[in-house]
C-alpha cells in the first residue's frame, strides 16, 4: 500500500480531511497521513486508541517514534500523557494500550539501525525548552541526517536552508505562505522548498522534523 508517497511535492493534510480506518487490532483506529508498503511498512500516522484498547506485546525492527497528542498512552506499567515524546530503537518491543483512550502520532521504520537509545521527554517540562527571537523551541532528537524539535512560534520564522521538513500543528494556527492551517494539520515540505511560516495571531506549538540531503534522497 502507498499513500502520500511522492516525496518531490509539498503535501498537507488537515484535520477536515481525516479519515480512520481499522487496524488489526479492535478499538484502535489510524488516520494514514504516508505509508511505503503493507502493514510492516514504513508509515507515518495518527493513532486512537479506545477505552481499554492495546496491541498485544510486538518487536519494531526498525524503530517507532511517538507523540502523545491527548489522553494517556501506556507500555506495561509505564503511563504517558499527552506532550510525551518517545523513541523505540531498531529492535526494541512494547506492550502499547490505553485504560482511558489516546490519540498518538506514530512514525514507524523510519531509524537507521545504528540508532540504540531509548527515548522518553516530557514537553510539558519548562526545563527543556530555551527561547529564541520569536519563540521556544523544546529539541528532541538530532543526528547528522535529521533534527527534531516542537517549536512555539510568535512570528514568522523560515524553514532552515530549504531542507525537507515534515511539520504537525498541534497548537493555535500555523500560517504557510499566508494560508493558515489548525491544529491536527501535517505538512510535509520537498527539499528546496523555501516556504515562508509563521503563526497567526494566538501563536503556534508545532512539532518540526528536518531532514538532511542525505535521508531526503532516500525518501
Amino acid at each position: 500500500m502507498y499513500v502520500n508517497a511522492d516525496f518531490s511535492r509539498r503535501l498537507i493534510v488537515t484535520p477536515d480531511a481525516y479519515h480512520w480506518v481499522a487496524s488489526p487490532q479492535p478499538g484502535v483506529k489510524r488516520m494514514m497521513l504516508e505509508r511505503l508498503g503493507a502493514e510492516q511498512g514504513r508509515a507515518t500516522s495518527i493513532v486512537r486508541y479506545a477505552t481499554d484498547s492495546h496491541f498485544p506485546p510486538h518487536t519494531h525492527p526498525d524503530g517507532e517514534e511517538i507523540f502523545v497528542l491527548s489522553g494517556v498512552f501506556s507500555e506495561g506499567n509505564a503511563h504517558y500523557p499527552a506532550g510525551w515524546y518517545m523513541r523505540n530503537p531498531p529492535g526494541s518491543s512494547h506492550r502499547p494500550s490505553s485504560a482511558g483512550g489516546a490519540v498518538i502520532f506514530v512514525k514507524l521504520r523510519y531509524m537507521k539501525a545504528s540508532e540504540q537509545e531509548s527515548v522518553r521527554i516530557d514537553t510539558n517540562d519548562a526545563a527543556h525548552w530555551r527561547e529564541f527571537a520569536g519563540g521556544a523551541v523544546c529539541a528532541l532528537y538530532s543526528d547528522e541526517t535529521e533534527r527534531v524539535a516542537l517549536v512555539r512560534l510568535d512570528a514568522r520564522v523560515p524553514l532552515p536552508y530549504g531542507r525537507a521538513a515534515e511539520l504537525f500543528v498541534l497548537d493555535g494556527e500555523l500560517r504557510v505562505d499566508g494560508q493558515g492551517y489548525a491544529a491536527g494539520s501535517w505538512l510535509r515540505m520537498p527539499e528546496g522548498d523555501h516556504a515562508e511560516i509563521g503563526a497567526g495571531g494566538a501563536g503556534a506549538t508545532v512539532y518540526i522534523r528536518t531532514r538532511g540531503p542525505a535521508e531526503a534522497e532516500a525518501a
